[in-house]
């Protein structure tokens, strides 16, 4: 079988220097906010070009404490709204609702999945304070439309870049782009962990103060507390394997472009709708995701075929049990994306061979 993502062959490029990097925490006997972690968060805001990195626990954290310190800071406020992009994975929605925020829910751009600025202005109101800008599937969302949105009405954007580690648009990465940015570290992504991680990017000294302190239980100085805060800290161990694989980052999203460029030039089924990409040096390949009305039907063959694929995502978050409220919803651009799409395998450890093997099923699809 044709892995969808060959995590151990990803890693096991690093072995000797994870080892290395593992020994050198294990004997410093220092593990929680050390100089691991200070380095990394360094590394990964030159990386980034931008002056902060904040690292915490995961991901959805990273999003969470950003909206959670605006709220401190006073910028933000209960109840006010946050325009997310109703195609996206549940956390972004996650990270508004833990704040009491409204998430205001906008179709999709269909030929890049992303936040479709023209929907963006329709929907702003006096309560609207922020846009979410999700980066899906490794491509930035219209940054410089929705940047200009943002600073026509004054309001935050914040981008979700859990996908898109070295993505970039206009020479501009992500995490560069908005008021603050939020990562993850998941093993699964471009620069994933060997466990649960995440960062945020940000220029603002107030906004890092904050999250600091909030993600280090309201502490800004030991065992005094400014406010009721959480335990979301990236740790040393973690800390210390991803500057090793920062370092293979980029060559790891050519070999990326390589495989996608292969896809984008040879799957000729006319039933498969390929990604749509503006800028193929800039699209980082966290993920390649066709469109197939037989979606189901070319699921079970590429099975057949020795070939695994994943579908990111089959239910819409407006659609799940968690937000209820919203079930009755319509998101018909939205929908038809979460029924049609499927995620080929890709990762910088795919051969050629296997490449070779999924275009030819794919072309060979029902024929």
């Amino acid at each position: 079988m044709i892995p969808f993502l060959d995590l151990k062959g990803i890693n096991a490029q690093y072995k000797d220097e994870m080892v290395e990097a593992f020994t050198k925490v294990l004997d410093s006997g220092w593990y929680i906010q050390g100089l691991e972690v200070k380095t990394f968060e360094q590394e990964f805001a030159d990386y980034c070009g931008v002056e902060r990195c904040i690292g915490v626990a995961n991901g959805l954290d990273a999003l969470i404490l950003i909206f959670r310190a605006y709220m401190e800071m006073g910028v933000l406020q209960e109840g006010d709204e946050v325009i997310v992009p109703a195609n996206t994975y549940i956390a972004s929605i996650l990270a508004i609702t833990e704040n009491r925020l409204k998430p205001i829910l906008v179709e999709p751009d269909l030929t890049t999945y992303n936040l479709d600025p023209t929907f963006v202005e329709q929907v702003i109101t006096p309560r609207t304070k922020a846009i979410l800008a999700v980066h899906l599937y490794g491509q930035l969302a219209d940054m410089p439309a929705l940047k200009a949105i943002a600073d026509k009405h004054g309001l935050l954007l914040i981008e979700d870049s859990a996908q898109a580690h070295g993505a970039s648009l206009n020479g501009i990465k992500a995490g560069a782009w908005g008021d603050a940015s939020g990562f993850s570290f998941y093993p699964g992504k471009n620069l994933g962990a060997l466990g649960d991680g995440g960062a945020v990017t940000t220029n603002n000294a107030e906004l890092t103060q904050a999250i600091r302190a909030l993600g280090n239980y309201g502490s800004h100085k030991k065992y005094e507390n400014i406010y009721k805060g959480v335990n979301s800290r990236l740790d040393e161990m973690q800390a210390a394997l991803l500057r090793v694989k920062l370092r293979g980052l980029d060559a790891e999203i050519e070999q990326r472009r390589k495989v996608a460029n292969a896809y984008l030039e040879n799957i000729k089924h006319p039933d498969i709708i390929l990604p749509h990409v503006g800028d193929s040096q800039a699209h980082a390949w966290h993920l390649f995701v066709v469109r197939c009305k037989k979606r189901n039907a070319l699921q079970a063959y590429l099975v057949e075929q020795g070939v695994q694929t994943l579908i990111h995502y089959p239910v819409p978050p407006h659609k799940q049990q968690a937000y209820l409220d919203w079930n009755d919803e319509v998101y018909p651009i939205t929908e038809k994306v979460h029924k049609d799409v499927l995620s080929l395998p890709m990762s910088p450890v795919l051969s050629e061979d296997d490449v070779g093997t999924v275009i030819a099923s794919l072309n060979r699809f029902s024929k």
